[in-house]
């Protein structure tokens, strides 16, 4: 980590973004940016000198592409990238010096990435790199938080997550955007914040990396939910009904996995789930819309090439509510017509049935 003169900010100076799809493209290009305006590229008005950065893609034509041509064509066409990101295929060169590993694959990818990095962290003596999850979603086969499985992968290593309503192509094209960074140690937030600061890109510190988490995780389940909506013709009143009390199941998840409800109210929780939900950008909310047109689940997904980590968390909140004896209904409703074959209409008319109470937008 760097940092420590007069005015400065400690922040991390050599960062692997660990992830070559979209999202951890556009995170690198945020790295990389150095903040000087267009006509007058010698000016660099940070707090902090950009950090070296170097992209891991699992495909080599991918890290070719971002390393020799500066473009992604798949993830991020006609989006000029940054030519300070260096890029490789080669997980162990990617290492190098890295004093921030950040972690941008899928969060059921997460836990083999991990074991493979386990023996090479080692090999270098770097027992205590932090390790910034940037995936949003639940690791389906226990339910865990991705924290959580950092902790049992990588012991010793910092955990924390970045996460909020970020649609990766504004992202990289310095459109501007903020995020909160849940991070337990305060030290490691607000390096956090001062590595990824930028006049357009606003990271917010949080002390509830619980709450961060499951905001970014719920919001990908209620898109869902809200994309049936849409599919199915059923009117905005519909949609803005549904993503309020959605909001009040994510607060009541989050308080029962340790995190605090308030978090639910900032950019990881209704920022993200406002973005997520309004938007046929997200590909959650898409695959919303073709279930409520008929579509099978199946057929959804079908020719799809990206993650659709909805999908995914359904099933692991369901496990979660079951297990704690959780009243999540919309949740539920999503779980049983993705995996359990319910028929929408009846899900829905299941949440409708429900009987009346008053409202207590915490409960």
């Amino acid at each position: 980590m760097a940092g420590g003169s007069a005015g400065r900010i400690p922040h991390f100076a050599r960062v692997t973004v660990l992830g070559g799809g979209a999202w951890g493209t556009a995170l690198a290009q945020i790295l990389a940016d150095t903040g000087a305006d267009a006509d007058a590229p010698d000016v660099t008005p940070l707090n902090v000198t950009p950090p070296n950065v170097t992209l891991w893609a699992r495909d080599p034509a991918v890290a070719a592409a971002i390393g020799d041509r500066h473009l992604h064509p798949a993830a991020l066409p006609d989006i000029p990238l940054s030519p300070r990101i260096a890029a490789t295929a080669d997980l162990d060169r990617a290492l190098a010096d890295a004093d921030l590993l950040v972690a941008a694959v899928p969060a059921q990818a997460l836990r083999e990435l991990l074991r493979r990095l386990r023996p090479l962290l080692a090999a270098r003596g770097s027992a205590a790199v932090p390790v910034l999850l940037c995936a949003k979603g639940l690791e389906i086969a226990t339910g865990m938080l991705l924290t959580d499985v950092v902790a049992e992968e990588l012991p010793g290593h910092p955990a924390a997550v970045l996460s909020g309503p970020n649609f990766a192509g504004e992202v990289a094209r310095r459109l501007p955007a903020a995020a909160s960074v849940g991070a337990a140690e305060r030290h490691l937030g607000e390096a956090l914040v001062a590595t990824f600061g930028r006049p357009w890109f606003r990271p917010y510190r949080s002390d509830d990396p619980i709450g961060v988490q499951v905001g970014g995780a719920y919001k990908n389940v209620l898109a869902i939910a809200c994309g049936a909506v849409i599919g199915r013709a059923l009117g905005e009143n519909a949609r803005a009904a549904l993503l309020t009390r959605g909001i009040a199941e994510m607060a009541r998840l989050t308080v029962a996995l340790g995190g605090r409800a308030e978090t639910c109210m900032g950019l990881s929780g209704i920022g993200d789930a406002l973005l997520t939900c309004l938007s046929e950008t997200s590909r959650n909310t898409r695959l919303g819309v073709a279930i409520g047109r008929g579509a099978t689940l199946d057929t959804a997904l079908a020719g799809g090439a990206r993650v659709v980590e909805g999908v995914h968390t359904a099933r692991a909140v369901h496990a979660i509510a079951q297990s704690r004896s959780l009243d999540l209904p919309v949740a539920a409703a999503v779980h049983a017509v993705l995996h359990q074959g319910a028929d929408l209409e009846s899900a829905m008319a299941a949440l409708l049935a429900r009987p009346f109470r008053a409202e207590d937008p915490a409960t």
